[in-house]
């Protein structure tokens, strides 16, 4: 009780909260923008995400992984639903056809999730993301997730692919600045203030913002809260989008290990078996509860690692303030209408910050592997395949099969299966008789 008293677990707190916003707000904004939402039902999605997204953070901290790791609307999902909404028109079908089929996969993958946990399968999936897996894992999620922000420090509108978007040059050195200064603080700063760099850089960016670019970037949030269910469609059964949601919800796994395995040094333990486990079934439920919603699924934010590096706040019980915080964001609207008039360009200049930290992620999993030549191309065509699909524009993949075009079509979810598969078959063709001669020698060692 005297450590909820204390001031300072109430600032590492409202730190945590603007994280927990800067990394959710975008989302809801962006598919309600792809599936044309009324604005009545866009505010539904944002407080939906607000306090969901609140409640999901306070549930794994207390029971589900108990660490200080962001549950939030995951990456990979938010990447598949947009390519899904893009290219719906081509194949002739409706958003709200796509949202309800969309609804239906996204419940029966958190089915799956859950009972991955529950049945204790992931114990098993985890040694399919071995370092090797994870390292380009990382690299690849922090390339795909910094083109979004640096899109938005550059003020290009999210989810805007016409070709009339163009660089904003004064929001671009604005976001810059605040870049630079978080940066500079976190590095400069003595440490009792050097951990509070994204909660200053948020707020006096801000205030910058404000006063230097007229509210270029603000939307009107007056219209009032829509509670309806399945804000994106009526449940419906396109076999291909519930196939390929399904799938998705597999591929998203990845995340759950990569953020838990991810903290282990941070946390100087290994997690546990049944810390995966009660994970994985807390993420399954609100997978669950996203279809119902219209939310984009749940997982744990690799994302955290940098967060938890730069900030050095391990500690559950901030962590559990900015959730409840954000909860209680969710339910008043006046103050939700409020936050998401936060400037998309300095929220993106943020999470950029914290992004670039999974480089020293990857890196340390790069360095425990071996570097033979077997190994080097199991990294490197993942990694290369991966970053170079990631450039391709859309209309690439016209000519790939509706239903496998949501899948080759991500760079990031390319990257990870290839990775997947590498990493778990043998590769003695590319292996010399030294390299095999040696491996040889570690496993009989081993046994």
């Amino acid at each position: 009780m005297t450590q909820l008293l204390k001031t300072e677990q109430w600032l590492a707190g409202l730190q945590w909260l603007f994280f927990l916003f800067t990394n959710t707000v975008v989302i809801p904004i962006t598919v309600g923008a792809a599936f044309q939402l009324p604005q009545d039902k866009m505010i539904s999605l944002i407080q939906f995400s607000f306090f969901f997204t609140g409640l999901a953070c306070i549930l794994q901290a207390l029971l589900g992984h108990k660490r200080s790791i962001m549950e939030g609307q995951s990456g990979l999902w938010w990447g598949v639903i947009l390519s899904l909404c893009y290219s719906a028109p081509a194949q002739g079908m409706s958003l709200t056809t796509l949202g309800g089929s969309l609804a239906v996969g996204i419940m029966i993958s958190g089915i799956v999730t859950m009972f991955i946990g529950i049945s204790g399968l992931s114990q098993y999936l985890s040694k399919l993301f071995n370092n090797g897996v994870m390292a380009v894992f990382m690299f690849l999620l922090g390339c795909r997730l910094n083109t979004i922000f640096l899109k938005g420090m550059l003020g290009i509108p999210f989810g805007d692919h016409s070709e009339t978007a163009s660089i904003d040059i004064p929001v671009f050195l604005l976001s810059s600045v605040v870049t630079i200064f978080i940066i500079i603080f976190s590095i400069k700063a003595a440490p009792a203030f050097s951990k509070y760099s994204m909660l200053i850089g948020i707020i006096g960016g801000w205030i910058l913002f404000e006063l230097m670019l007229d509210k270029r970037e603000t939307m009107d949030f007056s219209a009032k809260m829509d509670m309806e269910l399945f804000p994106l469609g009526e449940p419906s059964f396109d076999i291909g989008i519930i196939v390929t949601a399904v799938i998705a919800g597999l591929i998203n796994t990845s995340n759950t290990f990569g953020a838990i395995k991810g903290t282990d040094d941070l946390y100087r333990k290994t997690a546990a078996p049944n810390q995966y486990k009660q994970s994985f079934a807390i993420s399954g439920l609100f997978v669950m509860i996203s279809g119902v919603f219209g939310m984009v699924p749940y997982a744990p934010y690799v994302s955290s690692i940098g967060f938890l590096s730069q900030t050095k706040i391990l500690e559950r019980l901030p962590f559990i303030i900015g959730g409840g915080m954000f909860m209680v964001m969710g339910m008043i609207p006046a103050v939700s209408n409020l936050m998401a008039k936060l400037p998309l360009s300095v929220g993106s200049a943020v999470l950029l910050v914290a992004y670039l930290r999974l480089l020293h992620t990857s890196l340390q999993y790069f360095s425990q592997i071996p570097l033979n030549t077997p190994n080097i191309y199991r990294l490197a065509i993942p990694l290369f395949v991966g970053i170079i699909f990631i450039t391709f524009p859309s209309s690439y993949f016209a000519t790939v099969p509706s239903i496998l075009r949501p899948l080759f079509s991500n760079g990031l979810l390319v990257g990870i299966l290839l990775s997947l598969v590498l990493e778990n078959i043998k590769l003695n063709f590319l292996t010399t008789k030294t390299e095999q001669g040696r491996l040889n020698k570690m496993v009989k060692a081993e046994k």
